[in-house]
């Protein structure tokens, strides 16, 4: 018996095309709006405010740093900046480890979008991981430069 010649076929890319494109629109208001709030936070939360939330105890550090960094989302380049400026003002590498990290893979932000794009169980696992392992990670990373330097 021979499959169906109808099943096997590719449908055409300009069906395909316009398929993705109409998706892409209709996500469109959804993504202006977290592209918007991420600018806000990034021109309203500075350096100096986060760095009075700080206290030098390395699990508190590390617990407000996540938390901080998956509410202030952003995109790495600025991540980087932000934390040599914490660094400097004296805040502990625990803090400014998870803080990046968290920045980075944690998203209170995009939490919208990403429910919409990839479904709501999916981003609850996703971000469940991966607060844990920002904690995990930032405290393997300041164990690590300490033994180092």
């Amino acid at each position: 018996m021979q499959p169906n010649k109808q099943s096997t076929q590719r449908p055409p890319f300009s069906k395909v095309l316009q398929k993705s494109s109409l998706s892409f629109l209709a996500m469109m208001p959804l993504l202006l709006g977290v592209i918007g709030l991420v600018g806000l936070f990034q021109v309203l939360v500075t350096p100096e405010m986060l760095a009075s939330l700080f206290q030098g105890n390395p699990l508190l550090d590390t617990l407000l740093g996540t938390l901080i960094g998956g509410i202030s989302a952003g995109n790495p380049f600025i991540s980087y900046i932000l934390g040599g400026e914490l660094v400097e003002q004296g805040i502990s590498l625990y803090a400014v480890s998870a803080f990046i990290l968290s920045w980075v893979t944690l998203g209170l932000i995009q939490l919208p979008a990403e429910v919409e794009i990839f479904g709501g169980r999916f981003t609850l696992y996703r971000n469940m991981l991966s607060f844990v392992f920002v904690m995990l990670i930032a405290a393997a990373t300041t164990f690590s430069l300490q033994v180092i330097l």
